[in-house]
């Protein structure tokens, strides 16, 4: 019994949302709000990818 108590706290960490990981950045105004900037690709150089800029293939992107 004590193994599903263990199993179920690990579903629930690998399951739960990692906040600004692919999170709440959906759209254009809330990444320049945010002091990101929208690249179309991959992020360059330095930036951290935070979001997408409406659709997936801009990125929102950050510098740490």
């Amino acid at each position: 019994m004590k193994v599903l108590y263990l199993l179920f706290s690990f579903l629930f960490i690998f399951l739960m949302r990692l906040p600004g990981v692919f999170g709440d950045i959906r759209n254009p105004i809330t990444c320049l709000k945010s002091g990101a900037i929208c690249h179309p690709g991959f992020c360059p150089g330095r930036y951290k990818h935070i979001g997408v800029c409406g659709v997936s293939a801009i990125k929102c992107c950050k510098k740490p």
